[in-house]
C-alpha cells in the first residue's frame, strides 16, 4: 500500500537550530535536479519586489515569503513535523503507535511543490510555495514536476498493493493518474469525502482534509495491506460507510467515497 498526501499550506514555525536541508539525503534522488531548479527559482522569486503577487499570497504572509530567502541555511526538521494543517492534525503522527510510524515511514509519500515528493522522515525547512502557482524561471509548477514525478511514484508503488490517493487537485495535476502505467492506475483509489444529511449528499472541503487524515491514520494503525480497491473499501468500511466506484474512463482512478452522516 502507498498513501499519497498533499502537503499543508500551514507549516510549523522555523526551528531555531539544526542542520540545513541536504538535497542528496532526501528520498527519491531522481528528483534532485528538479528540486535544485525549484529551490533556486523560489529564492530568486522571493527576493523580488513583486514576490507576494508572483507567489499568490497576501501581505499577511510576507514573513513566510521572506523566510524563503534562507532555505539553503534554515534548520530542517522531519516533514511530518513541518506540515501542520487539518489533515496532519488528524493524522497526528506523534501519537501513532511505533509500528504505525514504521509503516508510515515507507508507505506515505507527501507531494510537495518545492521538493516534489517526500517521505515523512525527510528533513526539510518550512517554506511558502503552492503547486497551483508558477515561478517566472520555470512556469507552472505542476507541469515542471510532471516530467519526473509519475515515474518516481510508479517505482515507489511497487508491483502490488493499492495506491490510496488523498491528494488535492493541484497536487494530482503534478502526477495525474492518467500518466501512470495501466497496471498502476487500475489499483489507484482516490478518496472522496461526502456529507449526508436528510438523504442528500454534498462534497465537503475542511472535513474532507480532516477525514483523509483520519483514514490515513486508521490504515497505518490497522497494519493491513489491501491488494485491491475492493479490499480497501472493505477495510475502510469497518470504520466509516464507504462506497467504491470504478474508473470513469480508461486509465482513471477508482473512487472511494467516505460518507459522513449527520
Amino acid at each position: 500500500m502507498l498513501v499519497l498526501l498533499p502537503p499543508s499550506e500551514s507549516k510549523a514555525a522555523p526551528a531555531k537550530r539544526g542542520r540545513a536541508v541536504a538535497l542528496e539525503d532526501l528520498s527519491f534522488p531522481g528528483l534532485t535536479d528538479l528540486r535544485k531548479q525549484v529551490l533556486e527559482a523560489l529564492i530568486t522569486t522571493s527576493a523580488r519586489p513583486d514576490a507576494l503577487e508572483l507567489l499568490g499570497v497576501g501581505a499577511s504572509l510576507a514573513g513566510e515569503v521572506a523566510r524563503n530567502l534562507t532555505l539553503h541555511s534554515a534548520p530542517a526538521r522531519p516533514a511530518h513535523e513541518v506540515y501542520t494543517g487539518v489533515l496532519y492534525d488528524a493524522l497526528d503522527w506523534p501519537a501513532l503507535s511505533p509500528a504505525a510510524r514504521r509503516r508510515g515511514a515507507s508507505r506515505v509519500v507527501v507531494i510537495s511543490a518545492l521538493w516534489g515528493a517526500l517521505r515523512p522522515g525527510d528533513r526539510v525547512p518550512s517554506y511558502r510555495l503552492s503547486m497551483d502557482g508558477e515561478l517566472p524561471a520555470l512556469g507552472p509548477l505542476a507541469r515542471h514536476w510532471r516530467t519526473e514525478l509519475p515515474g518516481v511514484l510508479t517505482e515507489a508503488a511497487g508491483r502490488r498493493g493499492v495506491i490510496v490517493d488523498c491528494r488535492s487537485g493541484p497536487y494530482v495535476a503534478a502526477a495525474p493518474v492518467t500518466s501512470f502505467p495501466t497496471g498502476l492506475a487500475d489499483r489507484t483509489v482516490a478518496v472522496r469525502v461526502l456529507r449526508e444529511s436528510a438523504g442528500k449528499r454534498s462534497v465537503v472541503s475542511h472535513l474532507a482534509k480532516h477525514t483523509r487524515g483520519e483514514v490515513t491514520r486508521y490504515l497505518l494503525e490497522r497494519g493491513a495491506d489491501p491488494s485491491s480497491p475492493a479490499e480497501l473499501r472493505d477495510l475502510v468500511g469497518e470504520r466509516w460507510p464507504a462506497e467504491l466506484t470504478g474508473p470513469a474512463r480508461a486509465g482513471a482512478a477508482w473512487t472511494l467515497d467516505v460518507v459522513l452522516r449527520a
